[in-house]
């Protein structure tokens, strides 16, 4: 059965979400004269990742606003490095501001959307809210490729892995499960997730490090799916 349509997540695999955030990180670390409290940029590039990661998942668990998780993260990282937090929105503001004007696409990802669009439909479904990821699309020119075709977990009530988002999705554009192709950077959140939805998931391994199984197919890059001659000899 071939593929006619694909879903993707935005995060380091359109956008690529991780050299941004450190951009906009030590910016605006070093607009409040906070650099110095660390050991070395990296160290407080890892502090910050570190405390996404450890709030970001109760956004998706229901148990914080997308806005709720972004202050308890400003607030944890400011008290590691001895600082109160009067107003951890505005910081937040300020670190967002400076970050907002530096989204990249990885390169290859606008030609790749476009060679993919004229053969099938595309899609994004991600764990997020929807206007902060239409934004992002919007400020690297990829929001034209998918519509309003965008689904966002805040937005839909339930978060990859489960399978709900996965299937709504593909019921957005139209098709079943088995006709639709998953994109991700996370392995588990997205392979596995999209795969136990039934659809095609593709795993998307910049790393070089993954090797395909379990129904998990791994790419390097948005090329491979465009060098396809036929989506039907893509499968999982």
């Amino acid at each position: 059965m071939g593929i006619r349509g694909i879903l993707f997540d935005v995060d380091d695999t359109l956008i690529d979400y991780s050299a941004t955030a450190r951009v906009g990180i030590l910016r605006h670390l070093r607009a409040e004269g906070l650099v110095e409290r660390f050991d070395s940029e990296d160290a407080a590039v890892a502090l910050w990742r570190e405390l996404e990661e450890q709030e970001y998942p109760r956004f998706l668990a229901g148990e914080l606003t997308f806005h709720g998780q972004q202050l308890l993260r400003t607030t944890r990282f400011l008290e590691r490095i001895g600082v109160r937090a009067e107003d951890p929105a505005a910081w937040f503001a300020g670190y967002a501001a400076r970050r907002d004007t530096n989204w990249v696409a990885f390169a290859e990802v606008a030609e790749a959307l476009t060679g993919l669009r004229a053969r099938t439909a595309l899609g994004v479904v991600s764990n997020s809210a929807r206007d902060h990821q239409m934004g992002k699309l919007r400020a690297v020119g990829l929001h034209e490729h998918f519509g309003d075709a965008i689904l966002c977990s805040a937005e839909f009530g339930s978060a990859k892995p489960e399978s709900a988002i996965f299937l709504a999705g593909c019921a957005m554009l139209g098709l079943p499960p088995g006709e639709v192709a998953y994109v991700g950077d996370r392995y588990d959140t997205d392979g596995i997730g999209a795969r136990d939805a039934g659809l095609r998931a593709y795993w998307l391994d910049r790393t070089g490090t993954g090797s395909s199984g379990d129904g998990i197919t791994v790419i390097r890059s948005l090329t491979e799916l465009v060098a396809a001659e036929d989506f039907g000899r893509l499968t999982a």
